[in-house]
């Protein structure tokens, strides 16, 4: 047994030794047999072939040790992971040719407690049949796994049950203590008081909770925040049209177009004052201060010349119009008004059909209030139709899994059956396969002493060639070298000059560009000089055109007033008077279907009350007309607004 508990210990020397992601097979077994020369050949070549076979099949090693490790050994070190390794590939791939009895000597030669714990969960049928097999036919094909591996497992696992058993017990024997022929002490109980019996705790009252209040009414209703939001808004964009409104009535009137026969405008109160001129504080971004206004409005270059071109281009239109009415145009001052009054009809059709469309829109709300109640009783019918499918469904996999562990039992039951009528074949092959791997054995054992020869010549040649390198690399060398600058080199080249020459011309281009960029650095200052001043008379011609524009403005504005507060109220239309009765019989509708028990009495509108609503629905509707009107008459845009300002 000591004989085999060395030759086992070295092999796990080795195998500590040995990284798969760095060393190679073939390489670390020339290494190891080189260095165990000193032992015998027998002692050498046992070591030799089970390195050899752990190394081989390493992969399937590992996934047994890792799995021991997860599930039965989590108490055992980590150091004993080789142990594992060997006493697995000793029971998987060699246990035919040792045979039962040097198997035996070879566990007997290891801690018991452990090997009896890893050989237990090796041996275990339920491992071998379900993970173990499937594991290893990932690497090797399954039938190869179950005929050469788990099959020879299985047949040998009753006598590996007994040895377990029998080391077991030779364990348990050494544990436990000896007897002893001197009396044993016996403690005595001590005579201590004996408590009272605790009371039973009074039981506590259970408390009554106190009735919760109703849900309040502010709860469903929209917060006051947001109405003071509301309200807030509408008097900032009332305000902001009013000094819109402002500032258009104090603009400049020299550009305002006339048509014949029309007064000239004189208003002596309303002149055009300008603060300042206009100021560039840089060339990507000016700023001039408005007629009406000390804030000053920041432009780029872009916006001012395209801002200048867009007026240059209404000064020649409007020249060219004059122009066609001094060679005898005519007038169009009657389309001008046909096209006001058709733009007006337009106009109170789209509110009108602006009001359809708002109740249109609340129909269509009642109607899917409707449907979405249908929806949700559908949802729950369907409901409870899948509570009932869910139950039926566990109620038949129950059934199943009880019939699974049924066969499960029988397929364990006829495994042991078959386990006992294959020993008298086992003897047979056990006494051939021992012939063969003795003569294995010998082959290993001449194949690696030629191996071993080799490597040593190998070894002789190459500290030769060592030696020879450093000879080589301790002989003297000349490193220096004299460089004459001023001198040609004389290969034969067109233009080949000296290190000097070459120096003196490249300071001499430096110079000849650095006389270029002032010249070009003066050139671009000139440049900027005369586009700053093409911005300043931009600027100034900008200014006066917004002016002009604004004045004008305020003049349609209030035309277009005039004539608003002219139209009067616009007329009921049938279409509106049609879904505004639908809307109330749907609503009515909705309310029966949600209280089904309570069906509340329409109420009657008073005619006062009627008469408020109408009056406030009108108002609405001029505002909302007003605001379209502002938003489509020309030149009220974001820019013009501003250069009206």
């Amino acid at each position: 047994m000591t004989y085999y508990g060395k030759c086992i210990e070295m092999v796990m020397k080795h195998l500590d030794r040995f990284q798969p992601e760095k060393d190679s097979p073939e390489q670390f077994l020339e290494a190891t047999a080189a260095s165990l020369q000193t032992l015998s050949p027998q002692k050498q070549a046992f070591i030799m072939e089970i390195l050899s076979g752990c190394l081989e099949y390493h992969k399937l090693l590992t996934i047994v040790v890792d799995a021991f490790y997860v599930r039965d050994g989590r108490l055992c070190l980590r150091a004993d992971y080789s142990l594992f390794e060997v006493i697995c590939y000793l029971a998987t791939f060699q246990l035919e040719e040792l045979g039962f009895q040097l198997f035996r000597d070879v566990v007997r030669s290891q801690p018991v407690h452990k090997v009896c714990q890893f050989l237990r969960f090796l041996f275990n049928p339920l491992n071998l049949g379900s993970w173990i097999k499937d594991e290893w036919s990932l690497v090797y094909e399954t039938s190869h796994v179950k005929e050469n591996w788990i099959d020879p497992l299985m047949r040998w696992q009753p006598e590996i049950q007994e040895l377990i058993d029998q080391l077991q017990g030779e364990l348990t024997s050494q544990l436990s203590p000896p007897k002893s022929k001197a009396k044993v002490t016996e403690p005595r109980e001590l005579s201590l008081t004996t408590p009272r019996p605790r009371a039973i705790p009074v039981p506590e009252p259970v408390p009554q909770v106190a009735k919760t209040r109703p849900v309040p009414r502010s709860t469903y209703q929209a917060p006051k925040e947001q109405r003071l939001l509301e309200m807030t808004k509408r008097y900032n964009r009332w305000k902001a049209e009013e000094l819109l409104l402002q500032a258009n009535f104090e603009e400049l009137r020299c550009a305002v177009p006339r048509s014949r026969g029309e007064p000239q405008l004189q208003d002596s109160k309303k002149k055009p004052r300008l603060r300042l001129p206009p100021r560039i504080l840089k060339a990507q971004k000016l700023t001039f201060y408005t007629p009406n206004d000390n804030a000053p409005v920041k432009l780029n270059t872009a916006a001012i010349l395209r801002e200048g071109a867009l007026y240059q281009r209404q000064v020649e239109k409007e020249l060219q119009r004059v122009d066609r009415l001094v060679d005898g145009a005519g007038d169009f001052s009657e389309f001008l008004e046909w096209q006001r009054r058709m733009q007006a009809k337009d106009r109170e059709e789209q509110l009108a059909a602006g009001e359809v469309r708002r109740l249109r829109g609340k129909l269509s709300h009642e109607e899917a209030v409707l449907a979405r109640q249908q929806v949700a009783r559908e949802k729950r019918r369907t409901a409870e139709l899948k509570k009932e499918e869910t139950a039926e469904l566990m109620q038949r996999c129950a059934e199943r899994r009880l019939q699974e562990e049924k066969s499960t039992k029988e397929l364990v039951e006829q495994v042991m059956e078959t386990q006992k009528n294959v020993r008298v074949a086992q003897t047979e092959l056990r006494k051939g396969r021992r012939r063969i791997a003795q003569e294995v054995t010998e082959e290993n054992r001449e194949l690696l002493q030629r191996s071993a020869e080799a490597a040593k010549e190998e070894q002789r040649r190459r500290c030769t060639l060592v030696s020879q390198l450093r000879a080589l690399e301790f002989q003297p060398t000349r490193r220096g070298k004299l460089v004459d600058l001023t001198q040609i080199p004389g290969h034969g080249l067109e233009g080949e000059m000296s290190v000097v020459e070459l120096r003196e011309r490249l300071a001499l281009l430096k110079e000849t560009r650095r006389r270029q960029e002032e010249e070009r650095r003066d050139q671009i200052i000139q440049g900027k000089r005369a586009k700053s001043q093409e911005l300043r008379d931009t600027v100034e011609q900008v200014a006066l055109c917004r002016a002009a524009m604004g004045r004008s403005a305020a003049l349609r504005w209030e035309e277009k007033k005039a004539r608003w507060a002219a139209a009067g109220a616009p007329s009921q239309d049938e279409r509106v008077l049609e879904l505004q009765r639908r809307i109330q019989e749907k609503a009515a509708e909705r309310r029966a279907r949600a209280a089904p028990g309570h069906v509340p009495a329409p109420r009657a509108v008073r005619p006062k009350q009627r008469a408020q609503l109408e009056a406030q629905r009108r108002l609405e509707l001029e505002r909302s007309r007003e605001r379209w009107l502002r938003a489509q008459q020309p030149g009220c845009g974001p820019a013009r607004r501003l250069g009206a300002a």
